[in-house]
């Protein structure tokens, strides 16, 4: 998967066929096609992966981390300089081909953003139920949370300065202290 994943980070969807693939994983196209019937499946295997590198859901089974930490946990906050470049990386691929292969937005329909979105909005319902959150739709804090901690993750305006990634963090860290506590004074 490693192997195909760069060359698609190489080449782009678009440039990356299945005899590439094959020649560069050492395998005869035969084999990659009884793995992978089309390209497009191999590739969904690689968006469903990739959601895992951003989002570490489900969480182990008893787990009872406090919120913050929780989320800290599941948004990956502790990544190392190596993974998140790669994860950003599949991320850049993805968003800049997704406008001209329109099935990559179906993928991330079916693999990506929306699997995920359910499975934080599952365990922020969870969380809900424990009442350690306030009612309100787990839909919306689900979508709320994403775009709060991946603008910070992946998104870079023209102009800002390239974050390391411990800035990152502590920025999504902040994300998550304000999503959880807001950021009105206390009323005396």
């Amino acid at each position: 998967m490693q192997t195909a994943r760069d060359l698609f980070l190489d080449v782009g969807y678009g440039g990356t066929t299945m005899d590439a693939v094959a020649a560069r994983c050492g395998v005869s196209k035969r084999t990659l096609y009884q793995l992978f019937p089309a390209k497009t499946d191999l590739f969904r295997v690689m968006m469903a992966d990739h959601r895992r590198s951003m989002l570490a859901l489900p969480r182990p089974p008893g787990e009872d981390l406090p919120l913050l930490e929780a989320l800290a946990a599941i948004f990956r906050l502790d990544i190392d300089e190596i993974d998140n470049r790669d994860r950003l990386a599949f991320v850049r691929l993805v968003l800049a081909d997704s406008d001209r292969f329109s099935e990559i937005g179906e993928m991330i329909e079916q693999e990506g953003a929306e699997p995920a979105r359910r499975l934080l909005e599952d365990w922020l319902a969870a969380r809900q139920v424990r009442g350690e959150l306030r009612a309100f739709p787990a839909d919306a804090l689900a979508r709320m949370l994403m775009d709060m901690i991946f603008s910070v993750l992946i998104k870079r305006f023209p102009g800002d300065r390239l974050l390391t990634v411990e800035d990152r963090a502590r920025h999504a860290r902040l994300c998550l202290d304000v999503f959880l506590h807001g950021a009105a004074a206390k009323a005396a």
